[in-house]
């Protein structure tokens, strides 16, 4: 089915040679292997990402910088491990373009830093500082560059937020850390731009993916869903600042939720969230999501925020592998994740073979968006046409080729002895437009590293009106 990657593709080596539609691989720098969900971020022609960095085995540890000036021959040009944030950055890894700064926080520690990117082949360190009790996990800059919200690795009931100034990235400094007593702890956050909401300044709302799990399990209790803030204290730089909660949207039928990008299709403005667990992270596992009449994998959303006081759900991106309707026969026919194991008993964890669930879509333009690029862990990369948000249909997919055995020692997914039969994409996409008529996708997973895509001509012969829009930016 639609996203399914089956046992005898996985087992009869077929799952080697990748999957594709409507686009093609054109450059790849796989080097030791990719932490696909660590960024990537980009900037100009050069992207961004961290590496697993828990193996002495690997030869290049901290954020990979690669150079796709030449897009059929990229090239590591640097690996940051000058400072514990970059070594150990988790999902913190972000690029504000216009003021050409990198940021990371440490995943295991206090560090906060920031690199310039005007040479973006190979960044230089422009200051770095400890936030004493931070574990940085998620994050995100303020729309104009300027403060950088740093979510944390225990996310939950009292979780701390901790907001950097990065006014002066050769001077950073640390302002007044946040708790959050009941709603609101993120775990991905994105701020509103200047276009997105009239008559609200940007940068003062800060929409939470507040994770959850059904039955309240593990790290992550409490609801699962949206929670939009006002941080305009912050934004304003206002002694004593607070937050504020605005209103809060939650759901039971997936798990772990991240991503909260905002977009505007046709000049509504719309919330994108995605959930990496689905309802089979919740108690019970999978067979229990499947009893309940939940999807066994999270899938994007778009929420309704016209009325920010009032957000609502209006549609969905669900895949056949995502349908609640699918989860039991999935749940039948899925492999064990090592020898000896029962098949679906639970979610296997990140580096584990199955988990069709979202982790990000990205716009080919945010403020008037038509395509979106989502990553689906094992279900590769997925697009869509979203000009009609209600009945949005995919467009092409790919799913980078099985990794199996290989000595992959930086990869997220990567154990010794273990058999990875599909490869995982769970990190940004990035659109970029090639002369007047291609377009490039690049992206990276975890045991193909660093990957661009171009559209092939049947696409393009067959999607013209589509791409002259993409093209006009109308």
């Amino acid at each position: 089915m639609q996203g399914e990657t089956t046992w005898q593709e996985r087992f009869s080596g077929d799952s080697e040679l990748g999957y594709y539609c409507n686009v093609r691989l054109v450059g790849q720098h796989r080097g030791e292997g990719a932490y696909s969900q660590s960024g990537p971020a980009y900037d100009g022609v050069c992207a961004y990402y961290g590496t697993n960095n828990v193996t002495p085995l690997q030869q290049h540890h901290g954020v990979t910088v690669i150079d796709a000036s030449d897009p059929r021959n990229p090239r590591a040009t640097a690996y940051l491990d000058d400072t514990a944030a970059a070594r150990t950055p988790h999902e913190t890894v972000k690029v504000h373009q216009g003021r050409n700064l990198l940021a990371v926080g440490q995943s295991d520690g206090p560090n906060f830093a920031v690199y310039d990117t005007s040479d973006c082949s190979h960044p230089v360190l422009l200051d770095s500082i400890d936030l004493p009790g931070s574990e940085g996990h998620m994050g995100n800059f303020a729309p104009d560059g300027k403060t950088y919200y740093l979510g944390q690795s225990n996310r939950g009931i009292g979780g701390f937020m901790y907001i950097v100034d990065v006014s002066d990235p050769s001077n950073l400094r640390q302002l007044p850390t946040w708790q959050f007593l009941g709603h609101g702890r993120p775990h991905g956050l994105w701020l509103n731009p200047k276009w997105f909401l009239p008559g609200v300044p940007h940068g003062t709302r800060l929409y939470a993916g507040q994770p959850g799990q059904f039955g309240n399990t593990g790290s992550s209790a409490g609801p699962d869903g949206l929670v939009i803030e006002d941080v305009s204290d912050y934004q304003f730089r206002r002694p004593n600042p607070e937050i504020r909660i605005i209103s809060t949207l939650f759901w039971e039928d997936q798990g772990q939720v991240e991503e909260m990008r905002p977009v505007k299709i046709n000049g509504d403005p719309y919330i994108i969230s995605s959930d990496e667990a689905g309802g089979a992270g919740g108690e019970g596992g999978w067979p229990a999501a499947c009893e309940r009449g939940a999807s066994a994998f999270g899938y994007p959303q778009f929420i309704d925020v016209a009325d920010e006081t009032n957000p609502r759900i209006v549609a969905n991106l669900k895949l056949e592998v995502n349908e609640p309707a699918n989860c039991s026969l999935l749940l039948r026919q899925t492999p064990p994740d090592f020898p000896g194991d029962v098949p679906g008993t639970n979610l296997p964890n990140e580096s584990g073979t199955t988990n069709y669930s979202n982790e990000r879509c990205v716009p080919d333009r945010p403020k008037k968006a038509r395509m979106f690029a989502c990553t689906y862990q094992h279900a590769g990369l997925r697009v869509f046409d979203v000009r009609d948000p209600l009945n949005a249909r995919e467009i092409a997919y790919y799913k980078p080729a099985a990794p199996r055995t290989d000595f992959l020692p930086s990869s997220g997914s990567w154990a010794e002895g273990v058999d990875r039969t599909v490869d995982k994409i769970a990190g940004y996409a990035r659109w970029r437009k090639i002369g007047r008529r291609q377009m490039e996708l690049w992206t990276v997973s975890d045991g193909n590293g660093f990957q661009v895509l171009r559209f092939t001509r049947h696409f393009r012969e067959n999607n013209r009106s589509l791409l002259r829009e993409v093209r006009a930016g109308r």
